[in-house]
């Protein structure tokens, strides 16, 4: 059974930085593709972030120049720093990891879910 745990969570003020952490345990299979996504209350699931094993990255135009993911693959460990935080990235974060390059039903496990609130 895959799990994946994540950390790093909480309250900031706007301007500041949190780092995010994921370690996938009981895993099966080789990741190849981690990422995090977020839900703000009333919007849709969005991917932030994408990593590929060889490192190759993707980000989502909101965050570009503020967040950089990254991975430790000795850990099955994904990370996400987030710096120059504003109340617009308040939300809940979720780190996904795929035995694939992509992100679907039968490849990708998720983790609980970590709370991002921004605010003064």
């Amino acid at each position: 059974q895959v799990q994946l745990v994540e950390s790093g969570g909480g309250l900031v003020q706007p301007g500041g930085s949190l780092k995010l952490s994921c370690a996938a345990s009981g895993s099966s299979f080789t990741i190849k593709a981690m990422a995090w996504y977020r839900q703000a209350p009333g919007k849709q699931r969005e991917r932030v972030a994408k990593i590929l094993g060889g490192g190759s990255t993707n980000y989502a135009d909101s965050v570009k120049g503020r967040f950089t993911i990254s991975r430790d693959n000795a850990r099955d460990t994904v990370y996400l720093q987030m710096n120059s935080l504003t109340p617009e990235d308040t939300a809940v974060y979720y780190c996904a990891m795929s035995s694939t390059n992509f992100f679907t039903t039968d490849t990708t496990y998720w983790g609980q879910g970590t709370q991002v609130t921004v605010s003064s």
